[in-house]
């Protein structure tokens, strides 16, 4: 079974964009329960299907699978809007890969940063860029932001 255990922060300044290089992303959600997402995503040239299960502290199952760019455009159609529009960037720091995320349309202004664990206690350093704690915060969920755009809040 796959596991996915990530930690959310909010972010501050813009110290981190001299080291950021990012791609486009959108996505969109065929189900949004807090039980489980399914979500459909493009990244450049790249489609992906993902399934994911009911988030407890900050573990959730995860199983991704690449489908064909032209599959995965046809199935944004179908999903729910607004689709979430997004840059994403990778910083490596302090031994871990931070994803940050810059969103535009409907969640234009929101930038949240992510790192990847191996377990939910595990210690790691925090960039000086890195804010407050959102983890347990759905609304900062991609999923939940097709419900309740941050532009909206």
């Amino acid at each position: 079974m796959a596991k996915e255990i990530e930690r959310k922060f909010l972010i501050t300044g813009d110290e981190w964009r001299k080291q950021a290089v990012g791609i486009s992303y959108k996505q969109g959600y065929l189900s949004t329960e807090k039980e489980r997402t399914v979500r459909v995503r493009t990244n450049g040239s790249k489609g992906f299907l993902t399934i994911k299960g009911l988030t407890v502290g900050a573990t959730r199952q995860e199983f991704e699978y690449e489908i064909p760019l032209s599959e995965a455009l046809e199935i944004l159609d179908l999903c729910e809007k607004p689709i979430i529009e997004k840059k994403r960037y990778k910083i490596n720091f302090g031994g871990f890969t931070w994803e940050i995320d810059e969103f535009f349309g409907e969640n234009e202004g929101l930038l949240l940063a992510e790192v990847e664990l191996n377990s939910e206690n595990q210690k790691f350093e925090k960039p000086a860029w890195i804010g407050k704690e959102v983890t347990n915060d759905h609304r900062f969920y991609n999923a939940s932001l097709v419900k309740n755009p941050f532009t909206k809040w």
